[in-house]
């Protein structure tokens, strides 16, 4: 049966690459950790503030 696990992430100023290679490893243990097989997607969506302003990202997986 497929699942769905969320990562989420704060983005810092002057940090953002730095964080999503850190969300990328995130994931990585997981997968690791899990012994998941299949994943069926992987799919990355912004929140932002009031302004519009980018200030975090939801990771969805999901798995089997």
């Amino acid at each position: 049966m497929p699942k769905v696990v969320t990562f989420t992430l704060d983005l810092k100023i002057f940090k953002t690459a730095g964080q999503l290679n850190g969300l990328d490893e995130q994931v990585n243990e997981f997968i690791r950790t899990n012994s998941v097989k299949h994943i069926y997607s992987v799919s990355d969506t912004t929140t932002s503030d009031e302004s519009g302003a980018t200030m975090g990202i939801i990771r969805v997986l999901a798995y089997d």
